[in-house]
């Protein structure tokens, strides 16, 4: 396996929960726009419909007044007296029209006059026209537009032979028509706006306790709670758990998983400093016997000579495993301790000095790979722990090292870039196994067996995380770039700033 890499080892600090996003109850897209924008629809379609009807029941009972006034105006024109149609009573505007076979000839009542009343004008030749082929048996009533004069309402009395049309003029009935149209269109919109602005402050009202519950579970998904200590998780306001309304349950049930939530971190924090205190512990009582029989292994390189080779492969064995397991319990210890609040020793250092140092190192208990450095002319200065970043520095080596083939060349590289040092570490190797890379950074995650070129042992899987921890104790990052031939680890940790 290539340097197995370190996934993104950010050190995030807690968000700020107590200003909540804006809500924006009508922005787009939203229950609210869309509940307010149906009831608008919903309420113009309701409007155009009443006023639709209002003015067809307008129209027909206008219509049925003409009708009445047409019945009048004929009864004039074919009641009893002189053989010429009366003029008497019968309105300005009136056509009067009588038809034999093969003739026709009409009038129209133009405007009053002291002896009749009304004086009649011949009609045009084209009304007559019109009219001469108006099929309507006696009686029947018809809407035609005659040329040069509009639209009337006409009706006729007598037989196929001779007959009598009388038209009566609808110039008012589409005045008063188009005055009822523009005052309904007018209306309408009115009451589009009312319901629109009536409807918003409704919703608006109604959805809030939804969107108040929707802002906490907002601040709740912000809270760092893979920490597992996490204090003062907001709840939904009581206002808003009332188990009568659909929300008010929603709130309600919303509250009591927060509490479960709350009690099972609770719980698992209560567990987890139990298992680090006690890896610390017993890291730290594992020190003493370790040491006890590392010395007594040492001790009998003195007589090894006079042992069968047998025993002193054996306490050879011995010593090595023991030199191994105290390097094991120290990375324990190290893990436990910078797991239970890390305290570092801060202060401006040279990063340059100490990578110099870290590959020195390398070079010398790696000489069959080839090792190079990319430096600044200037000295970078951060600010770190020098013991724990040449830590970093040397676990990421020494993993380039062990899981990449003899020839292999890595570059240990250092800039300053966003107020950050950078610090990378590539190499060519095979790369890391994409199965492997979103689990390296977690701890006892080893390559396979086959793949770890350690003689006489295997990798502990602690190495990465370790460099993990002490980058976010510096409040740093720590990432990862892989593929075949080509793996880059990349460390960040602030700049020192100068004093002021």
């Amino acid at each position: 396996m290539s340097s197995p890499p370190l996934m993104p080892a950010q050190h995030q600090l807690p968000p700020d929960v107590s200003h909540p996003p804006a809500v924006r109850p009508l922005a787009k897209g939203t229950l609210g726009r869309r509940l307010v924008v149906r009831v608008a629809a919903l309420v113009a379609l309701v409007a155009v419909g009443l006023s639709a009807v209002v003015a067809l029941a307008a129209y027909n009972i206008q219509v049925n007044q003409v009708d009445g006034r047409l019945d009048r105006a004929i009864a004039r024109v074919t009641g009893p007296g002189p053989d010429s149609p009366s003029l008497g009573g019968q309105e300005i505007g009136t056509i009067i029209a009588e038809q034999t076979t093969g003739t026709i000839k009409g009038m129209i009542l133009v405007d009053r006059a002291s002896n009749y009343g009304v004086r009649p004008a011949s009609l045009s030749v084209e009304a007559l026209q019109q009219l001469s082929v108006l099929q309507l048996d006696s009686g029947e009533r018809s809407t035609i537009r005659l040329v040069d004069y509009g639209l009337y309402r006409v009706t006729t009395h007598g037989d196929g032979t001779a007959r009598v049309i009388v038209g009566i003029p609808l110039s008012q009935l589409g005045s008063a028509m188009t005055s009822l149209m523009v005052f309904e269109a007018l209306l309408t919109g009115v009451i589009i706006a009312a319901a629109v602005l009536v409807a918003r402050g409704v919703v608006v009202g109604s959805l809030a306790p939804l969107n108040r519950l929707a802002a906490t579970a907002t601040t709740v998904s912000n809270l760092p709670l893979e920490s597992g200590e996490v204090e003062g998780i907001v709840r939904v306001p009581d206002a808003d758990t009332d188990p009568v309304s659909e929300v008010g349950r929603v709130g309600l049930a919303f509250n009591h998983m927060l509490d479960n939530v709350e009690g099972a971190l609770a719980a698992r924090h209560a567990s987890e400093v139990k298992l680090r205190q006690f890896v610390a512990d017993a890291s730290h009582e594992l020190r003493n016997p370790l040491a006890a029989i590392r010395g007594y292994a040492e001790l009998t390189r003195r007589e090894r000579a006079e042992l069968s080779p047998t025993m002193a492969h054996a306490l050879g064995r011995i010593e090595s495993e023991s030199d191994r397991m105290s390097s094991l319990v120290e990375d324990l210890l190290l893990l436990a301790r910078l797991d239970s609040g890390p305290a570092l020793d801060l202060a401006p250092t040279d990063v340059t000095e100490i990578v110099l140092n870290a590959t020195s190192d390398a070079r010398a208990a790696g000489p069959d790979h080839r090792w190079s450095l990319s430096l600044p002319d200037e000295p970078v200065v951060a600010l770190a722990d020098r013991y724990r970043l040449h830590q970093v520095l040397a676990n990421l080596l020494a993993n380039a090292r062990t899981h990449t083939p003899p020839g292999t060349r890595v570059e240990t590289a250092v800039a300053v870039a966003d107020g950050m040092v950078v610090i990378t570490v590539t190499d060519d190797g095979p790369g890391v196994p994409a199965d492997l890379q979103s689990s390296v950074f977690e701890r006892f995650t080893r390559a396979e067996v086959s793949r770890v070129r350690i003689q006489g042992g295997s990798s502990t899987g602690l190495g990465l995380a370790i460099v993990a921890a002490v980058v976010a104790a510096h409040r740093g990052t720590a990432s990862l770039d892989s593929h075949p031939g080509r793996t880059v680890f990349t460390v960040r940790i602030p700049v020192a700033r100068p004093a002021s």
